[in-house]
């Protein structure tokens, strides 16, 4: 995290936008609390919020996108033998699997909230054949949302950033997922009153 905040530091915008590229392709990248930290930036006058968010919008993007080309590239077979080359775990594989195939491109727009899952969904989605209009109308908007929402936070919480950072981390995360489980339940009922009909 040292490294990212001073990269940031240093390289500005164009830090954050490869970081965030790197991070949501999968590398060993602290995301969400290099989100807040541009944020906080911006609030202390370092950074203009404007800048940063759209350097973090298109450095998720090109992570996200990377990592669906990735997965229509080289298919979910090779991804399943050669994943333990890139450090990709079979049961962070077997469970980012389980979630796209339960929610399928709806996925993509929470899958930045859950670390793990971020990695994966996009190799999945795009070894599953998911056409790229329908992968760029979902993934971009799951990357609007969650740079919005980590800058935003950061620049609303100000010097306390350091300290509130896991702590915003998890209650948006759960806030995502509730929304997310309240959305399909009603989407469930409105199906089944429909095929009632």
């Amino acid at each position: 995290m040292e490294t990212g905040i001073h990269w940031i530091e240093q390289y500005g915008y164009a830090g954050l936008f490869v970081l965030l590229m790197l991070g949501v392709l999968g590398l060993p990248v602290s995301d969400e609390t290099l989100l807040v930290f541009a944020g906080y930036l911006s609030a202390k006058g370092t950074l203009r919020v404007e800048p940063a968010f759209i350097a973090a919008f298109l450095g998720s993007v090109a992570g996200i996108s990377l990592s669906y080309a990735i997965g229509r590239l080289i298919g979910l077979p090779a991804l399943e033998k050669f994943g333990h080359l890139v450090h990709m775990r079979q049961e962070h594989l077997a469970a980012s699997r389980r979630w796209v195939e339960r929610w399928g491109k709806y996925s993509l727009l929470v899958a930045y909230f859950i670390p793990g899952v971020r990695h994966l969904a996009a190799v999945l989605l795009g070894a599953s054949m998911l056409s790229p209009g329908v992968f760029v109308r979902f993934a971009y908007a799951g990357a609007f949302v969650w740079s919005a929402s980590f800058i935003g936070l950061g620049y609303v919480a100000g010097e306390e950033w350091t300290r509130l950072s896991p702590l915003i981390h998890r209650t948006l995360t759960m806030g995502v997922l509730l929304v997310l489980l309240v959305l399909s339940i009603g989407l469930s009922a409105y199906l089944i009153r429909q095929t009632r009909r």
